[in-house]
């Protein structure tokens, strides 16, 4: 259902031009130019969410964190904490696998500019909602930056009448409906990694946090 939504038409036309119009370096590659799935563990007790997937990451290679910079950060730190079998993410077909964990994004495709739409994102949250359904052992949800932070917040407001105020600093933790706890977290992105609000110990101590909660 996920990878055969067309519901959006910005979102639709918008992955599409990406898919023809590659970024130089892979102008050889077929683009996915779909919606992105969720990825990893469904008997997991973690959850890690971004907001979208990447341009020339996830839109290009079909899986959420795979195949750009941000991924190759994020992976390094889960693979120190031995929540992934390896710290690269680059295809689908790399021979990835995560444990205890469950990877997705909120928005399943990319929206121009990073920036969806309000009703795009409401659109997408009866594919988000479905997901946290699907993971049964669910205990904590890792919001990947400050928008997929705000994104859950707001999720949980449609659908949990939940009316709290969090306000997102990295390594908090927060109370979500059914005692899943919210994790927040800086996004693994280049700029965050080179301003050095970030780094691999940081993020690998705060997973570490996370599998002990």
């Amino acid at each position: 259902k996920i990878i055969n939504c067309s519901k959006c038409t910005r979102l639709v036309k918008f992955r599409k031009k990406i898919s023809l119009e590659k970024r130089k370096q892979y102008e050889n590659q077929t683009y996915w130019g779909k919606p992105i799935t969720g990825f990893g563990d469904t008997s997991g007790k973690i959850l890690f969410v971004g907001l979208a997937p990447a341009a020339h990451g996830g839109t290009r290679t079909g899986r959420v964190f795979t195949g750009d910079r941000s991924s190759d950060f994020l992976y390094k730190c889960l693979y120190k904490v031995k929540i992934s079998n390896q710290s690269n993410s680059e295809s689908i077909n790399d021979g990835l696998k995560l444990n205890n964990a469950f990877i997705t994004t909120a928005l399943k495709c990319v929206p121009p500019g990073d920036k969806p739409n309000k009703d795009e994102i409401e659109s997408c949250f009866k594919f988000f909602k479905q997901e946290l359904v699907n993971l049964q052992n669910l205990k904590v949800i890792v919001a990947l930056g400050k928008v997929a932070f705000d994104t859950c917040i707001y999720f949980y407001k449609k659908n949990y009448n939940f009316i709290n105020k969090y306000k997102f600093a990295h390594g908090k933790i927060f109370v979500l409906p059914n005692n899943i706890k919210l994790v927040a977290c800086y996004h693994p992105s280049p700029r965050n990694v080179n301003t050095g609000r970030i780094n691999e110990k940081k993020m690998s101590n705060l997973f570490n946090k996370v599998l002990n909660l």
